[in-house]
This record gives C-alpha cells, sequence and structure tokens, in this order.
C-alpha cells in the first residue's frame, strides 16, 4: 500500500475521539493497538473496494456510504470528511453523488445494486436489484454526477 494511504489512515484512526480519549488518559499502548486495528480494518475495506467489481461509494443527504458487497461502511458526513470513501474513490472505485438529485420520489423507487453480483431476472416489485452500471444508468437519468464509471469488461 502506499505510503500517503497509511499516512492518512493513521492520522484517522489516531483522531478518533476513542482513541484520543485512550491517549489523554495515559492508556498510550492500548489507544496504538487500537489504531493499529482500525487501520489494518480500513486497508482490508480499500483492498475489498479495489477487487469487488460492485464496489462504489454513494453520497447524500443522509450521508456518505462505501458498499462492499455485503458489507457497508458509512457515516453522516459528505464523502469530503470521510477519508476512507475519499481513499477508495481516489484508488478508481466508483462513486455516485446523488445530491444534485432532486426527485426524491424517484430515486425512492429505484431498485438497489445486486450485492453479490447476480441480477434479478424481472427487475421489479420489491427486493429487486440490477448491476452496478444499469443502476449508475438510472441514477444518472436523475441528475446524479458519477466518478470513476465502470465500463462492461470485453473479453478478448
Amino acid at each position: 500500500m502506499e505510503t500517503s494511504v497509511l499516512r492518512v489512515l493513521r492520522a484517522t484512526a489516531a483522531s478518533e475521539w476513542r482513541h484520543r480519549e485512550l491517549r489523554r488518559t495515559g492508556q498510550l499502548g492500548l489507544a496504538k493497538r487500537l489504531e493499529s486495528e482500525t487501520v489494518q480494518r480500513d486497508l482490508g475495506y480499500l483492498r475489498q473496494a479495489a477487487t469487488m467489481p460492485d464496489a462504489h461509494v454513494i453520497c447524500g443527504e443522509g450521508g456518505t456510504f462505501l458498499h462492499l458487497g455485503w458489507t457497508t461502511v458509512s457515516t453522516l458526513a459528505p464523502i469530503e470528511c470521510f477519508p476512507l470513501a475519499a481513499l477508495a474513490v481516489a484508488r478508481g472505485t466508483p462513486f455516485i453523488d446523488l445530491r444534485p438529485v432532486t426527485d426524491v420520489f424517484a430515486f425512492a423507487n429505484l431498485p438497489r445494486v445486486a450485492q453479490d453480483g447476480s441480477v434479478d431476472p424481472d427487475p421489479c416489485g420489491p427486493g429487486r436489484s440490477v448491476s452496478l452500471t444499469t443502476y449508475i444508468d438510472m441514477v444518472v437519468k436523475l441528475g446524479a454526477s458519477i466518478t470513476n464509471a465502470p465500463r462492461p469488461r470485453r473479453s478478448i
């Protein structure tokens, strides 16, 4: 992993309120151990984001979400305040910015992105799911902006 990525993850872990409080009360060993575990966990998330075909980051009025199949990492803050998601996007993970979307009802009726890569043959009704590229096409029509849009893979 790049040194700059590790630097950001370490700084983020050290800034967590629990870790700061442990340092303030003199529990440096425990704080360092927990910070190291946090960095390792976040590195795992970044590796998943880089290898999973349907991994993506979504940012809307409800916060920022890093979707990794069955795992979701989120915060109530915009992506600018979520270093893990910002790193994932900087490393090529697709980013869907829903903040410009104004038609909340149309957005609420969209299907979800398939978590395991499988797609429902009939994308209608409750619990329906579609591929990431299909989902991106749908939200773009509603006004969302896309960074690192995935392209369908062509076989050689």
